[in-house]
């Protein structure tokens, strides 16, 4: 008698496999659209949000001056997003990112005016800061074994401690800035060559400019390396990832350590942004990047989700900021809102995983 295995398909077989793999209706085909492409969600609720907005606040929404002044206004936190983003696709999540870049910002500042060293070496030795706050949280992660949540939400209250204990609450006057080390300022700068582009002006910094390489040069890693692959494979499964070759623990104590570079180049940025150093600046930082990463649709399960998601999900942030206000609503709707795109995003997230394979 012939196997099962071996039976040929009859013709209800090959309709009823026809039905399941064709006829999944026009919404799930939707769901398994959005499984594929995680970036599209927050790219429909960006350009939603876009077309509202032009319509409730009106023309003024739409001009050069306002597209870039949310571009600027998310600079810092979408930087922050994409640090943010590496960790939560390894399935952590790092509360403490906001504190290293603003513990980085500080010794930028401090060692540029307070102490007179050159502005390269200050700048560099504040990305180091940010580099060394990285491996600590990635040491106590891989070695202690301890949870992520747990070992950055301390390391925010160690982080956020040193920067008042070391500058002693004294912030750096912008003035100071430009008669000592005005190279820390380089990233508040317009990119003239853009206005001449386009013929107006479209007040784009170099900050902005900066925000971009960093998601371009993540995506890339990401998407097209080695390492981007076993970031992916760790935040899916840890154990059949290290089944699979991969060092786990390596991949996981680089991720912090990469996450802390992040923050150290955002840090330069924010002086810029800002235009003096203020330790107690930047206050929402750390679950406006969570807020960013989550509406951009990375699982907080890890091993899913698009880096480039991070960045709409940022300027999903800023654009609701920026149009709610041009509306004349209450600052407080912002809030609100963000904490609505947060439910929804997680929402449609879990519904995008009940895909089914």
């Amino acid at each position: 008698m012939q196997d099962d295995f071996e039976k040929p398909l009859t013709a209800a077989d090959s309709a009823v496999a026809e039905f399941e793999t064709t006829h999944r209706g026009l919404l799930g085909r939707f769901q398994h659209f959005l499984h594929g492409n995680p970036a599209m969600v927050p790219v429909i609720i960006l350009i939603a949000s876009i077309a509202i907005f032009g319509v409730v606040a009106g023309e003024r929404f739409f001009s050069a001056f306002t597209l870039g002044l949310i571009m600027q206004q998310v600079a810092i936190v979408g930087i922050l997003a994409c640090a943010q983003t590496l960790v939560i696709l390894t399935a952590g999540i790092d509360l403490s990112v906001g504190a290293m870049m603003v513990l980085s910002y500080v010794v930028m500042g401090s060692l540029g005016v307070n102490f007179g060293l050159p502005t390269a070496l200050a700048i560099l030795a504040g990305i180091a800061v940010g580099m060394g706050c990285g491996a600590l949280n990635g040491l106590l992660v891989t070695r202690l074994k301890l949870p992520p949540f747990i070992v950055t939400l301390g390391s925010w209250r160690i982080f956020l401690a040193t920067v008042f204990l070391y500058t002693g609450s004294q912030s750096i006057r912008s003035q100071d800035i430009d008669a000592e080390a005005p190279g820390l300022k380089f990233f508040g700068n317009k990119v003239s060559a853009i206005d001449d582009l386009v013929g107006f002006n479209a007040n784009i910094t170099f900050g902005v400019v900066l925000m971009l390489c960093v998601f371009g040069v993540f995506w890339y890693v990401l998407t097209r390396t080695a390492w981007g692959r076993a970031v992916y494979a760790v935040g899916d499964d840890k154990e059949a990832a290290e089944l699979a070759g991969i060092r786990s623990d390596r991949i996981l104590f680089s991720v912090y350590v990469t996450a802390g570079f992040i923050c150290g180049l955002a840090a330069w940025a924010a002086i810029g942004r800002v235009g003096s150093v203020s330790p107690s600046s930047f206050a929402e930082a750390n679950l406006e990047s969570i807020a960013a990463v989550v509406i951009g649709g990375t699982s907080l399960f890890g091993g899913r989700g698009a880096i480039l998601g991070s960045l709409f999900g940022a300027l999903i942030v800023g654009v609701f900021s920026a149009g709610l206000k041009l509306a004349g609503a209450d600052p407080q709707w912002v809030l609100f809102a963000s904490g609505c795109l947060i439910i929804l995003a997680v929402s449609i997230d879990q519904w995008i995983r009940r895909v089914s394979a």
